[in-house]
């Protein structure tokens, strides 16, 4: 018989695209009961799309509020000190035997932060229990908003990071039926001129913090065209 930890548990919990309405039961009750919650904060002491989730079902006066801030960079020393920094506030409340929900939009173990903290804590601390709680995708939010459906029968999905790669966009376009662009805001007109490229482009939409009271839909993303976009945002490609 196993020994019960005693370590808390680090739960990665996933709450949804956007609307606070769009989060599992199971999900709440957590939140309701872990005594620490940890978010991405775009700042120190900054509130998170997602804190404003949780804000809805949680006092956060009755909580530990861990702001943990992830630097938007990619010079190696910088995100190497960040993600211990992280890691460590989360240990010091686990290690004293209290729960951590770590909480996600979408889902957390589909292109989320909680992916590389989980991953990490295994590292440095192998014996936290890590628990991931499923979340609604932005994805199926788009799809939602959309009144479009991502694939029926034999179709074939591709949920892409859009980069500016034009070779890749173009293979992950002649291969599926259907393709979802994350964060597409920064490439948004090169891929655009691939669309034009492959005789697709009166096919994408685009939407913005699906399904948050922000939310913001163009079904012919040639309207965009030269625009600045938020950094949530996806565009669904249908053949």
């Amino acid at each position: 018989m196993l020994e019960p930890s005693v370590y808390g548990t680090l739960y990665g919990v996933g709450v949804g695209p956007g609307d606070p309405e769009l989060i599992t039961i199971k999900a709440c009750r957590l939140l309701r009961e872990c005594p620490v919650i940890a978010y991405p904060a775009t700042k120190k002491g900054g509130k998170s799309y997602a804190h404003e989730i949780v804000d809805v079902y949680v006092n956060a006066e009755e909580k530990i509020m861990l702001g943990l801030v992830f630097p938007m960079t990619k010079d190696p020393v910088l995100l190497e000190n960040s993600w211990s920094r992280t890691v460590e506030l989360c240990w010091n409340e686990l290690k004293q035997g209290k729960d951590v929900a770590f909480v996600t939009e979408g889902d957390p173990n589909l292109y989320s932060t909680f992916i590389h903290l989980a991953r990490l804590m295994q590292e440095l601390h192998p014996g936290v229990p890590i628990v991931s709680i499923p979340g609604i995708s932005s994805v199926l939010g788009a799809a939602a908003a959309l009144e479009q459906p991502l694939a029926d029968g034999n179709q074939r999905v591709g949920i892409i990071p859009a980069t500016d790669d034009r070779e890749a966009l173009k293979e992950a376009l002649l291969h599926h039926d259907t393709v979802v662009f994350l964060k597409v805001a920064k490439v948004l007109d090169l891929v655009l001129d691939v669309l034009d490229e492959l005789g697709l482009s009166g096919k994408a939409s685009v939407v913005t913090k699906v399904t948050s009271p922000y939310e913001a839909v163009w079904h012919d993303a040639r309207e965009l065209r030269g625009k600045e976009l938020e950094y949530l945002s996806l565009m669904v490609v249908s053949k």
